[in-house]
């Protein structure tokens, strides 16, 4: 099984998680050893029970002031998804984290991501756009079971 926690605003993540997932069962359907993928939703109403099984995050880039590489950066609405990562164990059983935006804002595409690959100590795998394509979800979900090692 691979586990994805994810934030969505918009309901674009929420898509491609849905995509990944779907994308997941389909590869098992066709090779038995091939793993599911688990999801998990993180918002601002989240209890934390604290993570015990690794996994991967998937997260957008939304920005509220500075344009996040000279000037300052303020995160707006995904900060639910870096509290939960703060919470104690919580990080260090995250093995990657996947980025998502719209590549027309040019340097702070995937940016959230980024930071958040920096702040926890994760590599950032993979990025996406919007709501991603097959081939996302394909490269992807390929990324996830070689960083398992699955």
């Amino acid at each position: 099984m691979i586990n994805v926690l994810f934030i969505s605003i918009s309901g674009n993540t929420r898509a491609f998680a849905q995509h990944l997932q779907q994308f997941a069962k389909t590869a098992h359907e066709a090779d038995a050893q091939a793993p599911l993928i688990a999801l998990k939703e993180i918002s601002d109403a989240t209890q934390s029970t604290g993570e015990t099984e690794p996994f991967f995050v998937l997260v957008p880039t939304y920005l509220d002031g500075g344009n996040g590489i000279d000037n300052g950066v303020k995160e707006l609405m995904t900060t639910a998804m870096g509290d939960y990562l703060a919470e104690p164990g919580n990080a260090e059983l995250c093995r990657g984290i996947i980025g998502s935006g719209n590549r027309n804002f040019n340097e702070q595409y995937c940016l959230t991501a980024k930071r958040y690959a920096a702040e926890f100590n994760a590599p950032f795998l993979a990025d996406y756009e919007l709501r991603g394509t097959d081939a996302d979800a394909a490269h992807i979900y390929q990324v996830m079971r070689d960083t398992l090692a699955i």
